[in-house]
């Protein structure tokens, strides 16, 4: 019996380890993937305490810190967790543990667009990570669908491999931070077509070029030698929904000032919680508290 069980290895989950690692908890970290989304980001600059760092090598140090502590890590996917009198069953698809308490924080996972041609073309000139696919585009012209901050930082990286990069967005204006909103207007290599959506994805064995919903520069095909989506996230909270836990309208998990839910003994972090604001250090924040009120709520 543990007296808490971690879902999810992104910064949330790895910030609830070392806390409830330090509060003296038996702890069981399970996630498919040590460091999460974040590992997919090349540059962070707003994790206090380092003015600039890789995704991967933060997700790293919030590990080696975890792992300072009596914490047990395993690298699986939870299937399913059930609600017992005295805690909770915490299920993969290998081997079942028992906890008194879940800290939950499985975050998000990439959005598809939806497009014609997305599902065909997809790792032959379709993406959604910049970090991981970009440097194959060396000199070629690509395009970033979306216009968050997230889609201005991927423009932004994608510029040191393509000639040209454009940033296709359906609505007036991108949404980026200010910092980065500057960076993309100084860059020579990026152009911004707003007002549009993308309709299909054309090629014949990788992408060739897209098709637009309305015409630019006198033509709705744009000619395009890869494409990276970057329109938002999905957040994993199936398994919570099926045991009762309270979301909202974007099923998103309800939490409160100390990560609680509506459901006893069931805490939540990150991306995956309603929250407003999601960074990786509100993330870490969360969790803490989580890990907190895991460690209240056991002892």
């Amino acid at each position: 019996m543990y007296d808490t069980i971690i879902v999810g290895a992104g910064v949330a989950g790895l910030g609830a380890a070392m806390y409830s690692g330090r509060f003296g908890l038996k702890t069981l970290l399970i996630g498919e993937t040590m460091g999460g989304t974040i590992i997919l980001t090349d540059t962070v600059e707003n994790y206090p305490g380092f003015k600039k760092l890789t995704g991967m090598e933060l997700a790293d140090k919030l590990k080696e810190h975890a792992l300072e502590y009596d914490v047990e890590v395993k690298e699986q996917k939870v299937v399913d967790i059930e609600k017992k009198e005295d805690g909770f069953v915490v299920k993969t698809a290998k081997e079942e543990f028992e906890t008194k308490t879940v800290i939950y924080a499985t975050g998000t996972k990439v959005k598809k667009l939806g497009a014609k041609g997305e599902e065909e073309f997809s790792n032959k000139g379709v993406h959604y990570c910049a970090l991981c696919d970009g440097p194959v585009y060396q000199d070629k012209v690509i395009g970033i669908i979306g216009g968050s901050d997230s889609a201005a930082k991927e423009a932004l990286l994608l510029t040191q491999y393509g000639k040209k990069v454009y940033i296709i967005y359906r609505k007036e204006k991108i949404r980026p931070e200010p910092i980065n909103a500057e960076r993309v207007d100084k860059n020579d290599k990026i152009e911004i077509i707003n007002n549009t959506n993308v309709v299909e994805i054309k090629g014949d064995k990788f992408v060739e070029s897209v098709v637009l919903d309305k015409e630019y520069k006198g033509s709705k095909e744009l000619k395009l030698d890869a494409v990276f989506i970057e329109i938002g996230h999905i957040v994993l909270t199936d398994l919570a929904k099926k045991l009762g836990v309270e979301l909202n309208k974007k099923n998103e998990i309800i939490i409160d000032r100390e990560a609680k839910t509506n459901l006893s003994g069931f805490f939540a972090a990150g991306d995956c919680v309603d929250t407003v604001f999601k960074q990786a250090i509100t993330g870490v924040g969360e969790a803490v508290s989580a890990a907190y009120s895991a460690y209240q709520y056991v002892k």
